[in-house]
């Protein structure tokens, strides 16, 4: 039985989707025992925990954890004025800036995410999108947003696979990889892990999750909130190696005149997605659960359901602007999904 058969029986209890890993019912034995990380990283916090017989080992994995976001996010924050995605944004308008292969191949499927969704999902829309700033309650008056709508536009990232080099085709340009470097950093860190031979671990940050291994046969559970209620956990969904990640209205935001001013923005209008409240996405990846989460939130619900039932392999849930609840058909009908 598999995650999606056990979410079926759960499926009247869920409503608005936000992930946080819940303990597990495990318990420590003679044969092994728990260790827990929790770390800031990327803006939120990070958390690693996993089972091992070997405490040595295991402390050595849970610092190369924390290493490799940290590396993540020295190199791909927006933030950063010395990481390679700032000078990215400083220099590609001038000329091709080359850079990692790991930083190419980031930028590389958040192109592809783009394609896939018609622009949904567009890492250029930081050129409106850093204008807001959640922490001080601003947002961009509809004159900027005007004169800068038009540099969003992921067909004016030019990579050049060979040299390894971006280039942005319009002056102004910026991007922001938000909505896909987390997912990256889980992905890496999953490996990592398996790589020393670790195969049971949750490893989260901020609204993004693996599961690694099967608990020892008890499944992990990952808890589900309410969007507008913050301590309040309506159930859990029951996983085992597999990748989750929600997107909300609710992780960065505002409140100005009765509206709703969130980090979610859509790429088309430079404002924050309106039709949804939350996206739950269950994938292989982390990397393609992150994005895809994003591009579910802002495509809506018609369009969003559309997009996951062509991808095989792939789980929503979605919570609309009045709180009600979609499911993608293989949550509904487990029996028929591929």
């Amino acid at each position: 039985m598999n995650a999606k058969l056990l979410l079926t029986g759960l499926g009247i209890l869920l409503l608005s989707p936000f992930l946080l890993a819940a303990d597990t019912q495990r318990n420590t034995t003679t044969k092994g025992f728990w260790l827990d990380h929790k770390f800031n990283v990327m803006g939120t916090q990070a958390r690693v925990r996993l089972w091992t017989k070997n405490k040595t080992l295991a402390d050595i994995a849970l610092e190369k954890v924390e290493q490799l976001m940290v590396h993540v996010d020295v190199t791909m924050s927006p933030f950063k004025e010395s990481s390679l995605l700032s000078k990215v944004n400083r220099e590609a308008a001038d000329h091709p800036v080359k850079i990692s292969a790991e930083l190419f191949s980031v930028i590389d499927q958040a192109q592809q995410i783009a394609k896939l969704t018609h622009g949904a999902f567009d890492i250029s829309f930081s050129s409106v999108g850093y204008l807001y700033d959640y922490r001080e309650h601003l947002k961009p008056d509809e004159e900027q947003i005007k004169k800068r709508l038009k540099l969003i536009n992921y067909h004016s990232i030019i990579l050049d696979k060979k040299h390894s080099t971006v280039f942005f085709r319009k002056k102004g340009m910026r991007i922001d990889l938000g909505g896909i470097a987390k997912g990256y950093a889980i992905d890496l860190s999953i490996q990592a892990l398996k790589d020393m031979g670790i195969k049971e671990a949750l490893v989260t940050a901020g609204g993004d999750t693996f599961a690694l291994g099967d608990n020892g046969g008890h499944y992990w559970k990952v808890g589900i909130k309410h969007p507008r209620t913050e301590s309040k956990v309506v159930t859990v969904i029951p996983v085992a190696n597999e990748a989750i990640s929600t997107s909300g209205d609710y992780e960065r935001f505002f409140m100005q005149d009765g509206k709703r001013i969130h980090h979610i923005i859509n790429p088309e209008t430079g404002k924050s997605a309106s039709e949804v409240q939350s996206v739950t996405i269950i994938a292989d990846r982390s990397i393609l659960a992150d994005a895809l989460s994003t591009s579910v939130f802002i495509l809506g619900v018609k369009k969003g359901l559309a997009l996951i039932e062509n991808m095989k392999d792939v789980s929503v849930i979605i919570v609309d602007n009045t709180g009600k609840l979609f499911y993608s058909s293989d949550l509904l009908n487990p029996e028929n999904s591929p």
